[in-house]
């Protein structure tokens, strides 16, 4: 029982501090945290978070997994929502777009596909998070087939090339782009898709 709870405890302590590590991110940017700046808010050690984490590159890695699994568990409840499909894709495309230039989920990843080619574990990992996004959406796309919302088509080519586009709208986004305010990128996203999902 002790060691139960023990490994509860630690597992509580990680969440905290990738909580903590998101909130950072979004309030100061991503070059602004360190160890040793998260620990004092934290009320703890740059050492301590080390312990669970091991590095810095580890310690973002599961702070977009977190994040990510988050997203998940919303993606999950959206595919078993009683509305249209063409409802549900208007809404994961809302879910997928960052939040604003500040969205630390989205800084995230910006910084970790810099690094991906020099990292076969972070690649795979990058690869396995991408998979539940295209995954999700090839469902989407198909139940909307079937139901006779949208017209024939190859779900999973389209998927691609619709995430291929949210992500450069993404990137824009975060980057603070002249014209990319969430609204306006979205009313892209929306026009493209309407192009690449044809109504019957």
């Amino acid at each position: 029982m002790a060691a139960t709870a023990r490994r509860r405890d630690g597992q509580v302590a990680q969440e905290r501090m990738l909580e903590e590590a998101m909130t950072a991110i979004a309030e100061d940017g991503l070059a602004s945290l360190t160890m040793s700046a998260l620990g004092k808010r934290l009320g703890t050690s740059g050492g301590h978070i080390l312990y669970y984490f091991g590095s810095k590159d580890r310690l973002l890695l599961e702070a977009l997994r977190w994040s990510e699994s988050g997203l998940a568990d919303e993606r999950r409840a959206l595919l078993n929502r009683r509305v249209t499909a063409d409802r549900k894709l208007d809404q994961f495309m809302e879910l997928y777009l960052p939040r604003g230039p500040r969205d630390p989920r989205w800084t995230l990843w910006i910084e970790l596909w810099a690094r991906t080619s020099a990292d076969e574990a972070l690649r795979q990992a990058q690869d396995e998070l991408d998979r539940g996004w295209q995954e999700d959406l090839v469902s989407l796309l198909d139940k909307g087939v079937r139901q006779g919302r949208f017209a024939s088509l190859d779900a999973a080519e389209c998927a691609s090339q619709l995430l291929a586009l949210l992500d450069g709208l993404s990137t824009r986004i975060v980057l603070g782009q002249r014209g990319s305010e969430r609204s306006a990128v979205l009313a892209t996203a929306r026009s493209a898709a309407r192009r690449l999902v044809a109504r019957p």
